[in-house]
């Protein structure tokens, strides 16, 4: 029924999109901060003056905090791969550098650095959908330094109406035309280029959990971190853009280090996005889909481990299952409609195929996400805002059944006891969160979150998260 439902609706957002009475307006594609790599026009002067036309380096800073405590919870069971029952805490720590050289007036090319810490709840396990989206890069209490991102971008201008990129990390300012293509080539992040919202993108700025920065069950292209090294195009044209990309997947599933064979072993990755203006209010709807190719393991196959090797404990299955090339397909659809100038909402929705083993993301088949974002000019706080959001991610019969015989995957499995069985129910998670704007670049934010039947087990939980986050850019 999930699947029916969620191919209905894209194909009815399509027709939608093809027969909308669209403004003679430009609508201006927009992304987040902290690190977009194509960010589309915006309403600026199209003129650059003497000293932008002159800038061939700049350097942007970030520090984000995040801090959160989860109360104990009620288990029946647990199992290896469970979230502890008991009161935790948990945080992480991230400052990252943005260097960027202008080679050519529209070629740019940028080296970002970062220092992370940080200690995850119950080491990062019992969980679909966590509730820290700057999880994934805490390796410990002890800084670690790596280098983040390393590209080159070039934009070539066709015709069309010109605006105005103002400068920010990742980006120099610059004159874009709204026909040009877009390269970018090197060691970034595929959620740089896809997959932008305006509401529900970035964890230092918006909303925490992993469902709402990405479709959950968007098993994308990337190492541990969320990082890969790849080449993607953008074709912008008018009201339209199209982008494909081709990324390296981690050696083994969730793996700092990505596998060299770009040709044998990879993620392609093709959306199509379109803005609108529906009763003189911008939106913008996006298709996605995507295509894994690595040697994993089927959920059929470690079951049937299962039942002929009892004694296998653990991950072990897993392991011992994974061979042969698999491939890995999901599509989905993303949402964001202006309802008032200060009022937004937004949806994702995504489903996967879920037959293999995740690859690179988080323990989920399906998800769907929505929720509205306030600006905080309604109540004469502009530099405020104020979200509300409801997630839910589910599995597929093949993940459901080896997880019920007792498997456990990367970042779930619980374990009945003796003549019992996991209680699958989804995932359902609600998150709100209130970012004041202390002072100019530099925000604090309150985040609550309150997930039921924490890794699809209705015999545990439900667990509620009370967090704090510190940004500041500069």
């Amino acid at each position: 029924m999930y699947k029916n439902s969620l191919l209905a609706a894209i194909s009815g957002i399509t027709i939608l999109c093809a027969n909308t009475s669209y403004g003679a307006e430009n609508i201006s594609f927009s992304s987040g901060k902290s690190g977009a790599l194509s960010v589309p026009a915006d309403d600026a002067p199209a003129e650059l003056t003497d000293e932008e036309i002159a800038k061939r380096f700049n350097v942007f800073y970030q520090t984000t905090f995040i801090g959160h405590s989860k109360p104990g919870m009620s288990e029946l069971y647990s199992g290896p791969n469970s979230m502890q029952a008991r009161y935790e805490t948990g945080y992480t720590w991230t400052n990252s550098a943005h260097i960027g050289w202008k080679i050519a007036p529209r070629t740019e090319a940028f080296l970002n650095v970062e220092a992370v810490s940080g200690v995850p709840f119950s080491n990062l396990q019992g969980l679909g959908g966590f509730a820290n989206g700057e999880a994934t890069r805490a390796q410990g209490p002890d800084l670690k330094f790596y280098r983040q991102r390393a590209f080159i971008r070039h934009t070539e201008n066709f015709s069309g109406e010109q605006s105005k990129l103002t400068e920010e990390a990742n980006q120099f300012p610059m004159l874009v035309a709204a026909n040009r293509l877009v390269i970018t080539a090197g060691n970034f992040a595929l959620l740089d280029v896809m997959d932008d919202n305006e509401f529900a993108k970035d964890p230092r700025t918006q909303f925490l959990n992993w469902g709402n920065f990405t479709h959950a069950s968007f098993d994308y292209a990337a190492d541990a971190r969320g990082y890969g090294w790849g080449i993607a195009f953008e074709w912008y044209k008018e009201n339209w853009a199209y982008r494909f990309a081709r990324m390296t997947v981690p050696r083994t599933p969730n793996e700092l280090v990505v596998d060299s064979q770009f040709f044998a072993h990879y993620g392609d990755n093709i959306e199509i996005e379109r803005g609108h203006v529906i009763h003189d209010q911008p939106g913008k709807v996006r298709l996605l889909a995507y295509r894994d190719r690595q040697i994993m393991s089927r959920f059929d196959d470690a079951l049937a481990l299962i039942q002929t090797n009892p004694n296998l404990i653990g991950s072990q299955t897993i392991l011992n299952s994974r061979y042969g090339e698999q491939v890995k397909m999901g599509v989905g659809i993303n949402i964001e409609q202006h309802l008032t100038k200060n009022i937004g909402v937004y949806f994702r929705g995504m489903i996967s195929d879920g037959q293999t083993e995740t690859l690179a993301f988080t323990e989920a088949d399906n998800s769907i996400s929505t929720g509205l974002s306030f600006n905080g000019a309604l109540w004469k706080k502009p530099t405020d805002t104020f979200g509300i959001s409801f997630l839910q991610n589910g599995l597929s019969d093949a993940r459901k059944s080896y997880l019920a015989a007792g498997g456990v995957s990367f970042f779930i499995g619980d374990t009945a006891g003796p003549g019992q069985t996991l209680n699958y129910a989804p995932e359902r998670i609600l998150e709100t969160y209130y970012s004041w704007g202390v002072y100019k670049n530099v925000w604090l934010t309150a985040n609550y979150q309150h997930i039921n039947n924490p890794a699809y087990n209705a015999d545990r939980g439900p667990a509620n998260f009370f967090g704090v986050r510190f940004h500041a850019e500069y």
